[in-house]
């Protein structure tokens, strides 16, 4: 019998097509997963080093690039911007569900903890919070985050605005102070009337960043007056094209909600538009962590995208259920593992380690 490894390219493309076929979602899911896992690990460990990235910095680029993937092209990004985005809603008192948010994460310092114990690619936060804090965690991959700004003024008031905060050359000062620095982030609101000043930022943080050796993630949200509907998939299609555009490694995207149909299947659009830079979805609101881990792993596995950006459902635990959070989430994202196989590792039941 001929492996599906050395099979005929025309015998492998049935056997895709069939695999699309199957009826259940749970075979589905096995299908692909089965499908894809010799092309993606046989594509995931080339590093694509984009043309403005300067030689004598290419070597410190795919040493961040790897650093944040774990070598396989995906990226685990746990996100700790939300006490400018959210300010203290989202770390003190009760989720919507009456569930009480963890005691922890009252303390700015949780973020950080888990960051230390837990397995991820990078951690996203804000340059004051990384200066504070960042000599007791000298062990965490750091992504600055160069612009932010609160959900107090509401999109029906006006249009979302957001300009930075520092530059690309602000976060190297950390480096230079022994900080492990891997990337920086800039968020873009599309279809605001302030866009095209946040796109020349975005595009200049990327442009510098790579000009530094530095990985670019861009977050992208259509957002505004002029935006019926946020998470269409056709929009957030035009999202992950427009952080192509601007010179993304990898752009942070709300996942889509089609009117009918899979969104899984739907995303797949996303994930085209954006070439080669990398989609990855956000993370939301705290959910049930099943849920949450099986969404994931649709997005990873049926819509090809290439990890998550998740903050609230890990730090709106306390510290060893978050920790886990992290490693369950690393699970389906660096190691191919199935919703099953996360929850053990959430449940304690099974480690994962990198």
């Amino acid at each position: 019998m001929v492996s599906e490894r050395h099979a005929p390219l025309q015998d492998r493309e049935r056997g895709r097509k069939s695999a699309r076929r199957v009826r259940t979602e749970n075979e589905r899911l096995t299908a692909v997963a089965a499908m894809e896992e010799h092309d993606m690990t046989t594509t995931m460990t080339k590093i694509d080093v984009p043309a403005d990235v300067p030689s004598s910095k290419q070597s410190l680029y795919e040493q961040n690039f790897q650093t944040m993937t774990k070598g396989t092209g995906r990226l685990m990004l746990y996100a700790g911007d939300q006490k400018v985005e959210h300010l203290n809603d989202d770390f003190y008192g009760t989720l919507s569900d009456g569930t009480p948010i963890a005691q922890d994460d009252a303390d700015p310092e949780h973020l950080f903890r888990i960051a230390r114990d837990g397995v991820i690619g990078c951690f996203a936060t804000q340059l004051g919070l990384i200066a504070r804090y960042a000599r007791d965690y000298p062990t965490v991959p750091y992504l600055v985050k160069l612009n932010s700004k609160s959900h107090l003024i509401k999109t029906s008031q006006h249009d979302p605005r957001s300009l930075g905060w520092v530059s690309v050359a602000d976060a190297l000062t950390l480096r230079e102070n022994g900080v492990n620095v891997v990337a920086v982030g800039f968020t873009v609101y599309a279809g605001s009337e302030y866009e095209s000043e946040q796109m020349h930022e975005a595009a200049q943080a990327c442009f510098q960043a790579h000009r530094n050796g530095l990985i670019s993630v861009l977050w992208v949200y259509p957002r505004g007056a002029a935006v019926a509907e946020e998470q269409h998939p056709h929009i957030i299609a035009g999202a992950t094209g427009l952080g192509a555009t601007l010179g993304a490694d990898f752009c942070k995207v709300n996942y889509c909600k089609p009117k009918e149909g899979s969104p899984a299947e739907a995303f797949r659009e996303a994930v085209k538009a954006a070439g080669r830079t990398r989609v990855i979805t956000a993370g939301g609101s705290s959910t049930d962590p099943r849920k949450f881990l099986q969404t994931l792993h649709d997005q990873i596995f049926i819509s090809g995208a290439f990890g998550s950006a998740t903050g609230r459902n890990i730090h709106q635990k306390p510290l060893h259920e978050a920790v886990q959070m992290t490693n369950a989430i690393s699970a389906i994202t660096y190691g191919g593992h199935s919703v099953d196989e996360a929850m053990a590792v959430y449940d304690g039941k099974e480690q994962f380690s990198i």
